[in-house]
């Protein structure tokens, strides 16, 4: 049986970039300070850690420690894109839809669905000492409340 739709695609030998024994760890927690819903870039920080960190070559985790904000890789070249995709949640799960869940203000409900369909963690490979991210990629929290917020990040590097 024939799994998947569309055209066959052809993939090529995985170039080794790295291997060895897991040697060293290291955790923290860094407060991300969002001025209301939008996407605040927080990659310098998270470059500036895993630097610090002594790891040349493994991963990041990086975790939101809340439900009504979120973490992406998107785009940081061209602001419009942040916008749509606000815009694209908005539509998706829009303040004013008649919510049960309401204890903590219209905007809470709409912020745990923005935060389903997101992500509460991201996991970035580390090469040579640095976020492997793509040229136009940056690692963002997204919040969904209408007000500031302090966000809580915790980070761990794992490798060599």
């Amino acid at each position: 049986m024939r799994q998947g739709h569309g055209r066959e695609g052809r993939i090529g030998p995985v170039e080794a970039l790295a291997s060895g024994p897991v040697a060293r760890h290291a955790s923290g927690r860094l407060t991300v300070a969002t001025p209301g819903p939008g996407f605040t870039d927080f990659t310098a920080a998270v470059a500036e850690f895993v630097r610090g960190s002594g790891v040349r070559d493994g991963l990041v985790t990086v975790f939101c420690r809340h439900t009504s904000a979120s973490l992406t890789i998107q785009e940081n070249a061209d602001p419009d894109v942040q916008t749509d995709l606000m815009t694209a949640l908005d539509g998706f799960a829009p303040r004013q839809a008649g919510y049960v869940h309401g204890a903590e203000g219209p905007d809470d409900m709409p912020a745990h669905i923005r935060t389903l369909v997101t992500d509460s963690a991201l996991t970035i490979p580390l090469v040579g000492g640095a976020l492997a991210l793509g040229t136009w990629q940056g690692i963002y929290l997204i919040e969904h409340r209408d007000r500031p917020h302090r966000r809580e990040i915790v980070l761990s590097v794992l490798g060599a």
